[in-house]
């Protein structure tokens, strides 16, 4: 009786047909960029000002230019122009002499704006199309609560969709889903529709995303996840990298949003060029269907399935024994432990990671380099990871670059207090040490599941990062108005804390993929006892020492 590592083993385990297939997973990670982090530039609030009835009055018939009508009839605050206030006056049926007089004179009352704005005319973005700014600048927030809502909620229904009917659709079926939605956003007449829409572009994001990495792990050994990992994010972060460029040259956000939209529809072919895993097919006890597109792999990869090979039946025993729902995930001692630890470090890295953005924001002015920096930071953490992660191991690799990050994060606040550079480059370290985090803990948490709990289990744990993302900003600002660096003291606590709590998730590096929760829990008791061996040995080893120093 074989199990799917022996079938891998013989199909090939990373031949021209798993890495064609990397290729192929891998290129929707530019559009999955977009989609996740374009609302920082379609939602982002140019220079307003409110908007002067008599203006135009003033530009055509008096001769006035725009500095002008900015000067004598908006108020100002410090250096700059009010936002949400003007000075109250009705000039309609004065002569433009007596206009001039009477706004030099500056005697009206400031009143707050009629409900009308001018916007700079650069970019047009939702903001500036729906007029979401002073009292009202409290809607253009709900266009990022709304995607991150849509992410949370479908960490707990996709997860289970793609459990139980397969990897292959729900990839390419929320694919196509996305770019609906995305089409939805740009046609939007009213911001009520487009939110909605916005939900479900979280709600398909998350579940193409987990579905179509969980389906490229399935294809390949223990020795090239890292590898698909790195690529499929080093796509990723050349959608990230791209994303400024495209939002500084298209001025219109119904156009960008169209162009970031687009890309989906050409993934519609996959559906004939993708396969369903054969390991989750062999879970369902669809053992003819895995076989067929097992010999399809081997063929292409050169190699010649054995005769005597037998279909998998240990797993249509067991695929059953504990039914698909979100119990499962705590259902079982090793199974609670690695859930519970998982939820908590995707929390804390979201709150960390997007508290750290909300920091650059208030201290940066140019949007697009501040976004770009970062982005292209993440190449070389993707070639450190690369080259580190198996060398040391999953979990001291996760539980060293939150120690650093720590670090880090507890000197920010006392070093370089009077230099920019300093605090730029404190912040940029940190920002690594999180993005080495995450890379690295999305490949593992896929490790730590079964087959048939593996997409349900990712999504679930990584929805507390979207949990933490909406929690960051009133935290932030809480802690802030307590003393402006408390926020990175709390951020040393919580990446401190993460690091103990890695420690106690099991070593994945070069182990075969569960296929069951038996097989879990057995990987966990084998590496218990492997430490426990090793411990005794260690004693054995220094009492001999002890006894006999010349040995």
């Amino acid at each position: 009786m074989a199990d799917f590592s022996h079938i891998l083993a013989q199909m090939g385990d990373f031949g021209p047909f798993q890495k064609k297939l990397v290729l192929l997973c891998s290129i929707p990670l530019i559009p999955f960029s977009f989609a996740l982090a374009g609302s920082v530039f379609l939602s982002m609030t140019p220079d307003h000002w409110c908007a002067f009835p008599e203006a135009k009055r003033l530009l055509n018939e008096c001769g006035w230019t725009q500095a002008h009508v900015m000067e004598y009839t908006i108020p100002r605050s410090g250096e700059s122009f009010c936002h949400c206030e003007r000075f109250e006056m009705n000039l309609s049926r004065w002569t433009c002499d007596d206009v001039y007089q009477h706004l030099v004179s500056k005697e009206a009352q400031v009143a707050p704006c009629n409900g009308e704005w001018e916007f700079n005319s650069s970019h047009s973005t939702i903001v500036s199309e729906f007029s979401l700014v002073c009292n009202m600048s409290w809607k253009a927030g709900l266009n990022h609560i709304m995607l991150r809502s849509g992410l949370l909620f479908s960490g707990f229904i996709t997860g289970h969709m793609s459990d139980r009917f397969g990897r292959k659709p729900c990839f390419i079926g929320f694919m196509f889903f996305l770019g609906i939605a995305g089409v939805g956003v740009m046609l939007s007449p009213w911001y009520p529709l487009l939110l909605l829409f916005r939900f479900l572009q979280g709600f398909f994001e998350r579940g193409a995303w987990t579905s179509g990495y969980v389906l490229l792990v399935e294809f390949v050994g223990p020795n090239y996840r890292k590898f698909v990992a790195l690529m499929t994010s080093l796509f990723y972060d050349m959608g990230m990298v791209a994303l400024p460029g495209l939002a500084y040259f298209i001025s219109s956000w119904r156009t960008l949003q169209l162009i970031l939209t687009l890309p989906w529809f050409l993934f519609i072919p996959y559906y004939w060029m993708v396969p369903e895993s054969p390991r989750w097919l062999l879970a369902q006890r669809r053992n003819s269907e895995a076989m067929k597109i097992v010999a399809k792999v081997a063929k292409c990869n050169g190699r010649t399935l054995s005769q005597n090979l037998e279909e998998v039946t240990h797993l249509e025993k067991r695929s059953t024994a504990h039914p698909l729902s979100l119990l499962v995930l705590v259902k079982t001692p090793v199974l609670r432990q690695n859930t519970l630890i998982l939820i908590y470090i995707w929390f804390s890295a979201g709150f960390v990671f997007h508290g750290l953005i909300l920091h650059q924001v208030e201290a940066e002015k140019n949007l697009y380099l501040e976004f770009l920096v970062p982005s292209a930071m993440r190449f070389p953490v993707g070639f450190i990871i690369y080259m580190m992660v198996d060398r040391v191991g999953r979990r001291h690799f996760l539980a060293g670059t939150c120690l650093i990050g720590g670090i880090y994060c507890f000197a920010a606040p006392f070093i370089f207090t009077e230099h920019t550079w300093g605090k730029n480059a404190m912040k940029t370290i940190i920002n690594m040490a999180l993005s080495a985090l995450l890379k690295t803990l999305f490949f593992a948490n896929a490790e730590l599941y079964p087959t048939n709990l593996r997409n349900l289990g990712l999504t679930v744990c990584s929805s507390s990062f979207d949990v933490a993302i909406m929690a960051a900003p009133f935290l932030h600002h809480w802690l802030t108005d307590i003393w402006p660096e408390l926020p990175f003291c709390i951020y040393g606590v919580i990446t401190v804390v993460n690091c103990g709590l890695v420690t106690l998730l099991p070593e994945t590096k070069g182990v075969v993929l569960p296929d069951t929760v038996d097989e879990m829990e057995d990987l966990r008791r084998k590496e218990n006892q492997s430490t426990e061996e090793s411990f005794s040995m260690a004693c054995v080893g220094g009492v001999a020492r002890s006894q006999h120093p010349s040995v």
